[in-house]
């Protein structure tokens, strides 16, 4: 049921959102040099990884491999930091779902790396796909902000909000039914 309901709301969200799709990707293109979209590895159910689409929002720079981006991180651009305030940046993520690769709801896919350090019970939320929205989403959709308050932010990342996730993410997989789906996009349109 569950898999149903993702093909059917990303392939209606693709074509009723396809317009927006066009502009974004003229305001990335024209604004800042690089592709369009932004690819990256990341794990999905079972552990395996897959190719994870965005849309582009910031610029390459050679020799940084961070994993966590900061409110006025150099590398956002302008139109980059528009797009992940409202969250546009994650609109492409629907040919994902569609794909199967991911659900609407889901724990955030982790860039390689993060899921190697899940043990015992908490990998069980390799079982489920990961989702574009969810209850770790929704409580920290401004982690940017909240990093950007760190003196370190990588090991505030991984000693407070990680584990967190993944205690959020864990309540996710034992209490996931269709409803709190619904509850979960619903929360996440109107935040």
């Amino acid at each position: 049921m569950k898999r149903l309901f993702d093909f059917t709301a990303s392939l209606i969200g693709l074509i009723a959102l396809f317009p927006i799709f066009i502009i974004v990707s003229v305001l990335v293109k024209t604004t800042s040099k690089g592709p369009v979209f932004f690819i990256q590895k990341r794990i999905g159910k079972n552990g395996l990884v897959f190719q994870m689409i965005k849309f582009r929002s910031m610029i390459e720079i050679q020799n940084s491999n961070s994993t966590i981006s900061v409110r006025g991180d150099i590398r956002i651009t302008k139109i980059g930091a528009f797009l992940r305030k409202f969250k546009l940046d994650e609109l492409p993520e629907l040919w994902n779902v569609l794909k199967g690769d991911m659900s609407i709801v889901g724990p955030r896919p982790d860039v390689c790396g993060y899921a190697d350090n899940l043990i015992g019970e908490d990998r069980k939320i390799l079982e489920l796909r990961p989702g574009i929205t969810g209850f770790a989403s929704l409580k920290y959709y401004d982690e940017e902000d909240i990093l950007a308050t760190q003196e370190n932010p990588l090991r505030f990342n991984d000693e407070v909000i990680y584990p967190d996730k993944v205690k959020l993410n864990l309540d996710y997989y034992y209490n996931n039914n269709l409803w709190i789906d619904i509850k979960i996009i619903f929360a996440t349109i109107f935040r």
